[in-house]
């Protein structure tokens, strides 16, 4: 299937690992010109031209912090001259949570991811409005469904209601705004959790990645490229269907059924 893609230009926050890199590079092989978004100067920077040879597509690296406001300003400017414009806006960008982290973290979760996106709409979406075409895919995260950590749960609701509430404001300007949930995935900062976990509990990381994939109705966890691929359609022309929806991407929660 054509995703119809090709000239299309994306900015992915959070783009140097994990599934930002994996967007990031699904979206290239579709043909869109990409900008890479991350804090690490160096290793967007080297990631961005990992990918430029890889695909052969226009991919730049640009360093910015989404929890500043002067930081995503200058991102957005850099973004627009170094691709001519932004037509996709894929918001993943996220404090790290690790098992230690405590609820006195939620103010710093809650700037740089729920207030982090909301920057980075309005300094991108301008342009979108303004061609009357755009799509806006916010990374949240299953935590919104389940209980185990208030943090988790509080910042991806947000991100929930959020992307509802710019999917009304936005859609009828011809911007699609839609948010995704992965559940566990294979990222390097899941499989260093289950380190941790197999280290803490005596087990094996095999074991420890066992018990997540449990839950999960395919059977095992969910890979970074296969969320990437979700968040390509959504990016597409072909999604127009789907505004201010939530999509799950974490291979099946067994048990829950959400309507």
């Amino acid at each position: 299937m054509d995703l119809q893609l090709a000239g299309r230009r994306a900015v992915v926050t959070g783009g140097s690992r994990g599934i930002g890199f994996a967007v990031g590079r699904a979206l290239a092989a579709e043909g869109a010109a990409v900008a890479l978004i991350a804090r690490n100067a160096h290793g967007v920077e080297e990631q961005a031209a990992r990918l430029s040879a890889e695909t052969g597509a226009r991919v730049v690296g640009i360093a910015a912090d989404t929890g500043d406001d002067a930081s995503v300003a200058a991102m957005a400017e850099a973004a627009i001259s170094s691709l001519g414009g932004v037509d996709i806006l894929v918001n993943n960008a996220a404090a790290i949570m690790t098992s230690a982290s405590g609820d006195d973290r939620l103010e710093e979760q809650i700037n740089v991811k729920v207030r982090g996106y909301l920057r980075c709409v309005r300094a991108l979406t301008p342009g979108m409005i303004e061609r009357r075409w755009g799509r806006v895919i916010n990374i949240a995260g299953l935590a919104a469904r389940q209980t185990g950590s208030v943090t988790g749960s509080i910042r991806n609701v947000a991100i929930a209601a959020m992307t509802k509430n710019l999917a009304d404001e936005l859609g009828p300007q011809g911007i699609n705004v839609t948010v995704v949930h992965p559940g566990a995935t294979r990222t390097e900062s899941m499989l260093q959790a289950v380190e941790e976990h197999a280290a803490a509990s005596g087990r094996s990381p095999a074991e420890v990645e066992r018990q997540f994939a449990d839950s999960v109705s395919i059977g095992r966890l969910v890979e970074p490229e296969e969320v990437a691929s979700v968040v390509a359609f959504l990016a597409s022309p072909l999604s127009v269907a789907l505004n201010g929806d939530a999509v799950s991407a974490g291979g099946g929660a067994k048990g829950a059924i959400h309507y």
